[in-house]
This record gives structure tokens, sequence and C-alpha cells, in this order.
């Protein structure tokens, strides 16, 4: 069953959702949202979290989570854990409350924090619920205009710093940032995030990639992982190919030029230059080891081995 990659390390910033199991409602009454709210509390007090902004709707709920301890699996279990303790025990039911484990997106904040606190607390206005977020109870808009008094696991003053140093300032500018969506046709940041698991710039993926997913060995059950190391160069096919296959040079080669030729991306003439041999060597021999995968079992658990080298959970 695929699972989310997750990536932590600390200072790390996330756009964070979880939904009731079934879309089932996970907030029945006041008191539940309370209650959530409090553990929202504890796990800025106990885990080191910071809470930048939520909200709460009745069957999922959105968060803006900072790790300084680059801890957010442990802050998630503490707060779905905890929470779902409680709503079973109120309601003597037994079993899962959400969907499956928290989703959690990892962002670039200087990007896209603004973006994603304005998604966060028009949530309430996109499917109807209220004309304007700051009708909405549930969520931290209100502390962000300075309607209600900023509770002390909450941290606002990241966000606003991007609108003004002086705080009546800038929330009357983040009000107007948000609001001034209300009504017209945008797309959401989350639309552009790579792989269900990250929300950033070209560079800032590529920094992720180099210094957290390079050293993580493929699993088939993590498909984001895949994608988002990418196709393998002809280098890292020849080298990983050249050095498990080390004994029979032939046999190296003919698989090397299998797996360049379909997992590569590279053009055929490439390939063939790398090679020594024309364009159409290049098929006919990708070909050639295609038969013989399906009729040699070793062979074939040989060509799984290298794919799983390379990250390529489907050879």
């Amino acid at each position: 069953m695929a699972r989310q990659l997750r990536i932590e390390y600390p200072d790390a910033y996330y756009h964070v959702t979880a939904r009731g199991n079934e879309r089932k409602d996970i907030f029945k009454s006041e008191k539940d949202r309370v209650k959530f709210l409090s553990y929202l509390e504890s796990a800025v007090h106990r885990y080191g979290a910071v809470i930048h902004a939520w909200c709460l709707m009745s069957n999922h709920y959105h968060l803006l989570v900072e790790t300084p301890s680059g801890n957010l699996s442990q802050i998630m279990q503490h707060v779905n854990g905890a929470y779902t303790t409680y709503f079973n025990t109120k309601r003597k039911r037994s079993g899962h409350l959400f969907q499956g484990r928290y989703k959690g997106i990892l962002v670039e904040a200087d990007e896209y924090a603004l973006e994603l606190s304005r998604y966060i607390h028009l949530n309430p206005v996109r499917v109807g619920i209220v004309n304007e977020p700051g009708d909405y109870r549930w969520s931290s808009f209100q502390e962000y205009t300075g309607k209600r008094k900023t509770p002390d696991w909450l941290s606002t003053e990241f966000i606003l710093g991007y609108f003004d140093k002086s705080p009546p300032t800038a929330q009357e500018k983040y009000c107007r940032f948000v609001n001034e969506l209300i009504g017209k046709e945008h797309e959401s940041p989350l639309q552009q995030m790579l792989a269900a698991t990250l929300l950033g710039t070209p560079e800032f993926v590529a920094a992720i990639q180099e210094q957290h997913l390079d050293c993580k060995s493929p699993d088939r059950n993590l498909p984001a992982l895949k994608q988002l190391k990418g196709k393998p160069t002809i280098d890292q096919i020849m080298e990983i190919t050249g050095r498990i296959i080390k004994e029979d040079e032939k046999l190296s080669a003919k698989v090397a030029i299998y797996l360049c030729h379909r997992y590569s991306g590279v053009k055929l003439k490439e390939i063939g230059s790398r090679f020594g041999v024309k364009e159409s060597a290049i098929t006919q021999s990708s070909k050639r080891l295609s038969v013989e995968l399906g009729k040699d079992k070793k062979l074939q658990n040989l060509v799984t081995e290298l794919g799983n080298q390379l990250g390529l959970c489907n050879v």
C-alpha cells in the first residue's frame, strides 16, 4: 500500500491536513474543537511545534506548522492520537477516526507561507459556510486581524512580519491581502506541489533532494520518492550495472543498454554513442533482452535488483 514520503529536518515548515475516515465529521461540537486546539497547545509546549495558522472544518483541518526540532511525526502522533482517544472515549466508539495518516507537505516558507496562510483562512469561504473569513470562529484569522487575543501557542509574527513592523498596520494589510481573493477565481498554491510532497522553487526542491532523498533506498510503497528522484543517468546505470555484473562484461553491457533504453529518457543516438553502436542496435538489443527476461528467472531477478538500486520501482 502506498505511503506518503516523510521528509523531516529542523526548522522545516509544513502544510498539514487530516480528514475524517470515510469523510465523516471529526468535530461534532464546540467542545470537540476546543479540545483539539488544546492538543495543538500541548504540542507546542511539549514537542516544540510552532503553529503559524490553523482552520478546523467539520470533517478535516488545516495547519501551517514549523518544526524547530525536525519532529513532525512526533507532533502529529500526539495531536491526532490524543484527539482520537478523546473522541472515541466521549462517544463510546472504537477504531480509526482519521482517514489514514495525516498529509504533510514540506513547504519553502519564504515563497509560500503567505499564500498558504491565505488558502487556510479562506477555506470556510470557499465551501460557503461564511461570506468572509473574519466571520468564521474556528480559524486563526481573527487572531491575525486583531479581533481576538492571540494565545501563547499561536505564532503570527512570522507571517505578519511580511506586511509591516507595526502589528496594527500589519494586521490591517493582512486582512486586505486575504479578503482580496473573495469571489475571485484563483489557483490553490497546492496545485504547484511536486509528488504530493514538496512545495517550493526548483532550487528548494533540488536542495531537499540532495540533502534528504539521495541517501534513501528505493521503496515500492513510496511512489513519491521515485518521482522526486527522477530518471537515472547513463553514467549511473553503467556504474551500478558494472559493479553488480562485474564478472561478465558482455552481459553487463546488454543489461545497461536495456536499462538506458527503457528508463534514462536519453535519445538513442546518445546511448549508442556511449556504447559504441548504432541507434538501431540499441533498440534491437533492448528487445532481445526483454524476451530473455521472460524466460530466465535468474536474469529477471538480477535486473530487478539493479532497478531497485537505481530507484526504478517498476522494473
